[in-house]
């Protein structure tokens, strides 16, 4: 398999960031580039106070991800970023298919149980739906209990 192109999808978690790790590795092992992704899921509203929290919300979460392009542009390697507005795995899945992906690295949560069954997993319907190659990680349990998680 040749890698030109790396999707990273990213919730601010821990594991997303491990999974960030994991593709510059693999951006630099293959000489790839890396597309930045964060979808943000704002519910559809008219009221006044709602719709200025959630556009403080796009903007913060515009920082947050230039600050991961900043880690990935330190590392030398080629970074793109998107933050979008919709459900995440279909922003996810759309942006592997309009940005060419060859590769989608990302992380999961590990929900199991209830929390699993009410929520739903992102990473279980990226991997079911897109159109490439999805590689997930996930922190062990000792990297989080040596992080404090």
């Amino acid at each position: 398999m040749h890698i030109q192109h790396i999707l990273v999808p990213m919730d601010f978690s821990p594991d997303a960031e491990q999974a960030l790790e994991s593709a510059m590795a693999l951006a630099r092992q293959f000489q790839a580039r890396i597309t930045l992704l964060h979808a943000v899921h704002l519910p559809v509203t008219t009221e006044v106070s709602l719709t200025a929290y959630f556009s403080e919300m796009q903007a913060s979460a515009q920082r947050g991800m230039e600050t991961y392009q900043k880690q990935v542009t330190d590392a030398g390697l080629p970074v793109d970023m998107f933050v979008l507005v919709g459900v995440p795995f279909r922003k996810i899945i759309e942006t592997a298919a309009n940005e060419g992906a060859d590769l989608i690295v990302m992380g999961t949560h590990g929900r199991t149980g209830v929390p699993h069954l009410m929520l739903g997993s992102v990473a279980e319907r990226v991997v079911r739906l897109a159109p490439c190659p999805v590689l997930v990680t996930r922190k062990t349990h000792a990297d989080a209990t040596t992080q404090g998680g």
